[in-house]
């Protein structure tokens, strides 16, 4: 399924902060993925991943693709030209032509490229103040803030850095503040991205995690504002371990809390678009 993003008028998916530096868990979760690579051997590397049909190998090209574009929009963000390449993208079909595009590259290739990418990052995202968190970037719902753009990354290689070790039967890393970002953008990412198709329901999800613990509220419509104010009366609330909400609302993991059938759509369709990959 095509992205629809939304780059005229308010930001579909908005951050009622504020939530702290984006870029302080994003590079070190990106960095710790780094040497847990450079750690690996080629059977490694060959080995299934969780994403149907991919390697480890073929995680770590997508995730060099996805990080120059970061870079690409980032940079036109912080330019004040915030880009509109993803117009009619696919989100299952490209990713899949450019991780084709890099079989030719050995295992080593691909960790030196993503090195090269996050050091990129660094060096255009590190001490930003808030103001500059605040500009506008491009990411798959339309044009957010550079803010959300950083959370998106990070959520993104959060779920692939355990699509690579759990198979592998490496203990997954859980640092509080990623598993926090984490489920704080997903939780608005489907239903934001149900509103760019045109949705205009309403209502509210609030998540309750344990482990880290953490409390977000998602006020739903055509604009979709992610915080942690208090609970709603009225609210759909799930609740349960942090790390199993993020990999649930990412289609890794059942979810074990039950939610009525006519409130699923506040999960929103992240599974339909991406294709639950």
């Amino acid at each position: 399924m095509l992205l629809t993003p939304r780059y005229d008028g308010p930001p579909v998916l908005q951050l009622a902060g504020p939530f702290g530096d984006p870029a302080v868990p994003l590079l070190r979760q990106r960095r710790r993925l780094v040497e847990l690579l450079a750690g690996l051997d080629d059977a490694q590397w060959a080995a299934a991943s969780r994403c149907e049909g991919w390697t480890v190998r073929d995680v770590m090209a997508h995730l060099v693709g996805v990080d120059q574009f970061w870079e690409v929009s980032a940079s036109a963000a912080l330019a004040g030209e915030p880009t509109r390449y993803l117009q009619a993208f696919d989100p299952v079909a490209t990713p899949a032509r450019m991780v084709d595009g890099m079989q030719d590259l050995s295992p080593a290739a691909v960790l030196e490229h993503f090195r090269d990418g996050v050091e990129a990052l660094a060096d255009l995202l590190g001490g930003l103040d808030e103001e500059r968190w605040s500009v506008v970037a491009e990411a798959p719902p339309g044009h957010v803030s550079l803010h959300a753009l950083a959370l998106h990354a990070l959520w993104d290689a959060w779920v692939h850095e355990r699509d690579i070790v759990l198979p592998l039967g490496l203990p997954p890393v859980v640092e509080a503040d990623e598993v926090r970002a984490s489920l704080r953008y997903v939780a608005a990412l489907g239903p934001a991205l149900s509103a760019t198709r045109g949705s205009v329901r309403t209502g509210t999800l609030v998540l309750d995690g344990t482990d880290p613990e953490a409390h977000v509220v998602v006020d739903a419509g055509e604009t979709v504002v992610v915080s942690d104010r208090d609970t709603p009366a009225g609210a759909v609330r799930v609740v349960g371990s942090s790390v199993e909400l993020v990999e649930a609302l990412s289609f890794r993991a059942p979810l074990t809390s039950h939610v009525a059938e006519d409130d699923r759509w506040l999960l929103g369709d992240l599974g339909t678009v991406f294709d639950a990959v």
